[in-house]
């Protein structure tokens, strides 16, 4: 299912009914307000990071780090998303758990959104019109703190309270064995040199215009 701001700005998607406190391992994707190209920009195939885009990968990293459940994978900052595998571990046990133990090979699938597919598969999504609930310790209260973090730290550097800079939802997927892991792991490391072809890339769209989001310095 394709992102429409208009409609997912107003409901959660994440899966009903998934605890997504439980251990697992997840393929996260959070897009910029607007897929504005905010964090640097792809040169030979390398992502290069400006000012904002180091922002983005300090709190990334320190958000991890104020967390004993949340450990993390491979991760990509691209120049209007991130992309991310995010492992929560039983509490107080950040270790190397094998993905398939983490969410149980017989566990039944469960179909979730996803911002760019390593399969090219994407499966129907259920949206649900609950209201947002973010319990302690899980995916969503890790992303929303990053998220707050970022937003913050930004803002106040620009002196603009208020200004946007995520996507108010963002994309999971569950990661449910090696095979999986793998497929996720090489797709996020070949990420900058897709990106001419990526559907993050706002210049496909002939309606996309850029803004600017510099820093004082």
């Amino acid at each position: 299912m394709k992102f429409n701001p208009d409609y997912h700005h107003r409901q959660s998607i994440r899966l009903k009914g998934y605890n997504y406190a439980q251990p697992g391992a997840y393929f996260v994707t959070l897009c910029t307000y607007q897929r504005h190209c905010w964090f640097g920009e792809i040169r030979d195939g390398q992502m290069d990071l400006n000012q904002i885009g180091k922002i983005v990968a300090q709190e990334w990293l320190y958000s991890a780090q104020l967390r004993q459940e949340i450990q993390l994978d491979e991760w990509i900052i691209m120049p209007n998303h991130l992309h991310g595998i995010i492992i929560i571990t039983p509490l107080g046990g950040r270790q190397n758990h094998r993905v398939d133990q983490i969410n149980g090979g017989n566990q039944p699938r469960f179909p979730t959104v996803e911002c760019t597919s390593p399969t090219g598969k994407q499966p129907d999504i259920p949206l649900s019109n609950l209201p947002i609930h973010r319990p302690a310790r899980s995916l969503s209260s890790f992303i929303a703190g990053f998220k707050s973090a970022v937003t913050k730290r930004i803002n106040l550097m620009r002196q603009s309270p208020g200004t946007p800079i995520w996507q108010r939802n963002y994309y999971e997927h569950i990661i449910r064995n090696q095979e999986s892991l793998f497929n996720i792991r090489n797709y996020i490391i070949n990420n900058p040199r897709r990106w001419e072809s990526d559907t993050d890339n706002p210049t496909h769209d002939p309606n996309y215009q850029s803004i600017e989001l510099d820093l004082p310095f």
